[in-house]
């Protein structure tokens, strides 16, 4: 039998935090400050999980993978092209599907858990 991978427990997982800032074209309000945490990659680099927080802030956002959110803490609202929008407080999970072009805004400091896929082109 295979050596299967062990499992990932988010409560204990360690990875690095890393630090980042919307892109200054993509920025349309505040200055949030944003720490990720992977705690999961696939071996085909398509599948990831971890752990996000921000600071305040709205900027735009071009989707080419689908992930799924689970909001801890805080309050943000997302709007698309069309103008529909969804605000999502702590404890609310959704999932923002490839090809989504809008609009993200934090307006309470914000942490979710996160699983990404990225398909191959």
């Amino acid at each position: 039998m295979a050596d299967l991978p062990g499992i990932i427990d988010f409560a204990t997982a360690s990875g690095s935090w890393e630090r980042s800032q919307p892109a200054a074209d993509r920025l349309i309000a505040g200055n949030p400050a944003q720490t990720v945490q992977n705690l999961f990659s696939d071996d085909s680099n398509q599948f990831f999980a971890g752990c996000w927080e921000s600071t305040p802030g709205t900027w735009r956002v071009r989707y080419t993978e689908n992930e799924f959110c689970h909001l801890l803490a805080g309050r943000i609202r997302i709007a698309d092209e069309a103008g529909n929008s969804w605000t999502f407080a702590a404890g609310a999970s959704f999932v923002v599907p490839a090809g989504f072009i809008g609009i993200w805004e934090v307006i309470e400091p914000a942490r979710k858990l996160y699983a990404i896929f990225a398909a191959r082109a």
